[in-house]
């Protein structure tokens, strides 16, 4: 696998991570609307829902927030020819920093542990994007 490749793996676990996430929003909606009437009008008419599905669904918009530099980020290295061995690891990090923010997030909410994995995600892009600009410049 080459350092070119090996850039659109941390993606598609991230897009992975997202797929799940929508899974997880449809069980945990079902749980609700299948099983009391009123939650599912709640959803229905006002888009009110259980806190359980409504911590999946804030936190599926959070995947389209960030994550969109991400991309960006790893797109413009990939094209630019400037990813390399540094760039896929620091890529990785980014993801396994969104695995773990998600499942904080789904989970016990502990806006103490998604703010310092957040930051540690947000740290990770801002590299990236450092990276890539450095390269452009040397270029």
């Amino acid at each position: 696998m080459s350092p070119t490749t090996a850039m659109f793996w941390p993606m598609i676990a991230h897009v992975f991570l997202v797929f799940c996430l929508y899974g997880l929003l449809i069980v945990r909606r079902n749980k609700y609307t299948f099983t009391d009437r009123e939650s599912a009008i709640k959803l229905r008419d006002r888009g009110e829902e259980a806190r359980e599905s409504h911590l999946v669904n804030r936190n599926i918009a959070n995947q389209f927030e960030l994550p969109v530099l991400f991309h960006i980020a790893c797109l413009l290295l990939y094209i630019t020819d400037a990813d390399n061995i540094v760039t896929v690891v620091l890529a990785w990090l980014f993801v396994l920093s969104r695995y773990a923010h998600s499942y904080v997030h789904v989970t016990s909410n502990r806006l103490r542990q998604r703010g310092a994995l957040f930051g540690i995600g947000f740290a990770l892009v801002v590299c990236l994007w450092a990276w890539l600009a450095i390269w452009l410049a040397l270029e």
